[in-house]
């Protein structure tokens, strides 16, 4: 056999490793990247994210451009785009920060400014943590101590429903729970691949994780018309049709609805549960603006609850995964990346497999563990603290509901825009008349009509808002979402701006 020298192979054949060396101007070799944007992984260039995508990156550009003295129709971007409560100034919650702040810096527990209740909760919390730091790691699954408090606050939530600790996982936010139950579902090849439905619209977490884990996306309408309810023909049509090219194992519910704002009543979580166990399939409730429900005879139901209260043919069955996270609701505490899930009726050794994925990302972190114990664990009546957290939290979700009232009315009062009640979370998400000239013109750019409109929004009025087609719409439909977040007279501001603008752009394009 002939024996081969890298020397040689390299002088035989420069492809040798595919890199096609070159002299660069300083007379060394060079190569061609080893990562490109054909050798990537295919999959996460199908992933988009419309809540931080090209809107967003111009309004940056937009912020950048006024700080420098250039001259724009307007004075400041108004970032409606994105549900981050605390950048559009809603302050936070003094207990828990008082008690973030202690854990922080322990030496503050000596420091009299601080209420006792805080200091003992503080305590407490520290006490849970390896070497009494918040720096330390904690165990995969989260802080027992916090668990523990979870499972007590879901109980006390759901009128009594048992909830064991060991079903609880904190999370690094919501997100992070919902994509890995995404990833423990994900099997299958060709026809046989895992399916899951999701609304449209949805939040583009959900289509994203999807494509990255290559599942099949299916979608499921919510009726416009009605509110944007759900409708079990319409999730039995997209059921039925998913059915003929993959396997279809998971359903997946907003609750309150993110961007569309609506509150499913108990009657329509309790044929949902039907048709899950009906069809075999697991169900996936995302509950982070439990807290967020502003319209007269709505009323957040958990999925658990309704559940179990169905009666064992189903609470003993139905596999279930319900997400909380510290970031809406009250709290808005987005940058801690708090939260947790719960899961009901998973297999043990399934349960083992997803004790051992989270194990890999070490554990979510502790600051975000300790701020999820207090959303759940706030102060009691008789504690110290009590009457200003109940005065700030009360003030907090009634002036939100001020603001999605305001919302809904003005932007029913413009012609050529239809808006549903903002019944709950943080968003609204109008239907826009575009005239056909603009829809050409849009089309002509390689742009979708919504996001023509939405760009040249931003940069005639500084407004920054999602177009609709980022969160998926009725062909033939166009949307946006905004937030109802800014505070009320800049919400005010918006809103007038929005008004203008579109009755600028229809006699524009008329």
């Amino acid at each position: 056999s002939t024996m081969w020298s890298v020397s040689t192979l390299l002088s035989k054949n420069d492809n040798a490793f595919n890199n096609n060396p070159k002299m660069s101007e300083n007379g060394l070799m060079s190569r061609a990247k080893v990562l490109t944007i054909d050798t990537m992984n295919p999959t996460v260039k199908k992933v988009e994210y419309a809540v931080r995508g090209p809107i967003v990156q111009r309004a940056v550009e937009l912020e950048r451009e006024l700080s420098e003295g250039m001259k724009k129709p307007f004075v400041e971007v108004i970032r409606a785009n994105i549900g981050d409560a605390h950048a559009m100034g809603q302050q936070p919650i003094t207990f828990f920060r008082q008690v973030l702040a202690l854990c922080s810096y322990p030496e503050l527990l000596n420091d009299s400014t601080f209420p006792e209740d805080a200091k003992s909760r503080a305590h407490r919390i520290l006490q849970s943590c390896g070497g009494n730091s918040m720096g330390s790691y904690s165990a995969s699954q989260g802080i027992d101590s916090v668990r523990q408090d979870v499972a007590r606050y879901i109980e006390r939530r759901d009128g009594g429903v048992s909830c064991d600790p060991d079903d609880i996982y904190l999370t690094t936010g919501a997100s992070d729970g919902i994509v890995t139950m995404l990833k423990l579902l994900m099997c299958g090849e060709g026809a046989a691949r895992t399916g899951v439905m999701i609304s449209i619209p949805q939040y583009p977490l959900y289509s994203a994780a999807l494509a990255e884990l290559g599942a099949v996306q299916i979608n499921y309408y919510l009726n416009e018309e009605n509110c944007w309810s759900l409708d079990i023909t319409e999730l039995q049509r997209a059921l039925d049709e998913a059915r003929l090219h993959c396997n279809p194992r998971a359903l997946c519910i907003i609750n309150p609805g993110n961007p569309t704002g609506q509150v499913q009543s108990r009657e329509c979580i309790e044929d949902v549960i039907r048709f899950a166990a009906k069809e075999r399939l697991f169900l996936m409730a995302d509950e982070v603006y439990q807290d967020n429900v502003y319209a007269d005879g709505c009323q957040f139901h958990s999925f658990k609850k309704v559940l179990f209260e169905m009666g064992p043919e189903y609470s003993n069955t139905v596999e279930l995964a319900s997400f909380h996270s510290t970031s809406k609701c009250y709290m808005g505490e987005c940058g801690f990346r708090g939260g947790y899930m719960e899961i009901i009726n998973m297999d043990d050794d399934v349960k083992a497999q997803l004790t051992k994925l989270v194990s890999v990302r070490l554990c979510p972190p502790v600051p975000g563990q300790a701020l999820m114990d207090l959303v759940v664990n706030p102060p009691q009546p008789g504690e110290p603290s009590y009457d200003n957290f109940i005065k700030e939290r009360t003030a907090t979700l009634s002036v939100l509901a001020e603001k999605a009232k305001l919302t809904e009315q003005v932007l029913n009062t413009v012609q050529g825009i239809s808006c549903n009640p903002v019944q709950g979370a943080m968003y609204s998400f109008p239907r826009i008349t575009i005239p056909k000239k603009a829809i050409e013109e849009a089309l002509d750019k390689g742009q979708q009509p919504d996001m023509f409109y939405c760009m040249k929004m931003l940069e005639e009025t500084g407004i920054c808002l999602v177009p609709g087609s980022g969160f998926g719409q009725k062909e033939g439909t166009y949307h946006f979402r905004m937030t109802i977040l800014p505070p009320t007279d800049k919400l005010q501001i918006l809103l007038n701006k929005v008004k203008e603008f579109h009755q600028k752009f229809t006699q524009q394009y008329s």
